[in-house]
């Protein structure tokens, strides 16, 4: 080494070599990590292939509500001479348009009701002191171990000794609350704090001004949740509504669907094409709560 010259550091000059045969300039190539990126390549292929066999159906069902009747049985996803004619005879039929106004005021009605009432009840069992609380809690989850063809009998003889056969009443009132929707409140209004139920007290608010000012704001991931399984609940119902009803004009959509299927033959083509127009309120339910989903998915995480 010349007199005065710096030392060379290895290191910062890129060597590789320590006795004297450096590259000046050359940076030794990282390891590669082969196993972790193989491994997240077949995480995204298992989530790919879960998410094509959960989508194929509804693509499957789109197509064939495009078909001709000739075409059903042809698997071909793109249909050969696709037609509209099937939407406009459905959309045509009083019927149908019939059939989704009953589901549609039967799943709202029975949503909003359950969103108040299990709410009510949730906080009531969550945030009050009284004698026989946990046995009143524990009589209401009890209910959700009878299976709903064991009370589809006593459903009936209440709504034929009341008259609510062949009614829109007698159709929703089972599922104007449900046990699910208790558990669930109670268990989500259990994360509010106690100090600000007492300081809403303090300020003069009385016990339904609290739930509804204070309480429900701070559970809207459990309501918007609740308000989901809901209305996917009353709006796919088909045992209930199949048993209390008699005339077609009181059919809800998933019964109506099964009078296009006749002894001579089975109109898929029609059946197809009103299950996709049934999809469309669900998915714009979804839409609409999938924000505070997303947050109570989040709330919880950090929590934990």
């Amino acid at each position: 080494m010349p007199l005065g010259a710096a030392p060379v550091d290895p290191i910062r000059s890129g060597s590789t070599k320590p006795n004297g045969n450096e590259v000046p300039g050359h940076v030794p190539p990282r390891p590669r990590r082969t196993p972790k990126r193989w491994g997240q390549t077949v995480r995204w292929l298992i989530l790919f292939g879960g998410g094509v066999l959960m989508v194929m159906p509804l693509v499957y069902m789109l197509s064939t509500s495009f078909k001709y009747s000739f075409e059903v049985y042809n698997l071909n996803l793109i249909p050969e001479k696709p037609t509209l004619e099937n939407y406009a005879y459905v959309l045509g039929d009083g019927r149908f348009l019939s059939w989704l106004w009953n589901s549609t005021f039967i799943a709202t009605v029975t949503t909003i009701s359950n969103v108040l009432f299990d709410s009510l009840v949730g906080y009531t069992l969550c945030k009050f002191e009284f004698r026989g609380r946990g046995i009143v809690f524990i009589a209401i989850l009890s209910t959700l171990m009878i299976p709903t063809e064991m009370l589809v009998i006593p459903w009936y003889l209440m709504s034929q000794q009341f008259g609510w056969l062949d009614t829109t009443w007698g159709i929703m009132f089972p599922g104007m609350m449900t046990a699910f929707g208790v558990f669930l409140m109670k268990q989500f209004f259990e994360s509010v704090p106690d100090d600000f139920i007492e300081a809403a007290r303090i300020d003069g608010l009385n016990e339904l001004q609290i739930w509804w000012t204070v309480a429900m704001p701070l559970v809207k991931p459990a309501l918007a949740a609740l308000a989901i399984f809901v209305f996917l609940g009353n709006w796919t119902a088909f045992i209930w509504p199949l048993i209390v009803t008699n005339s077609q004009e009181m059919y809800t959509l998933p019964v109506g669907l099964t009078t296009f299927s006749v002894e001579q033959a089975v109109e898929w083509e029609l059946i197809m094409t009103g299950a996709a127009i049934s999809t469309l309120p669900t998915l714009i339910v979804f839409l609409i709560f999938q924000r505070f989903i997303i947050r109570g998915v989040v709330m919880a995480g950090l929590k934990g």
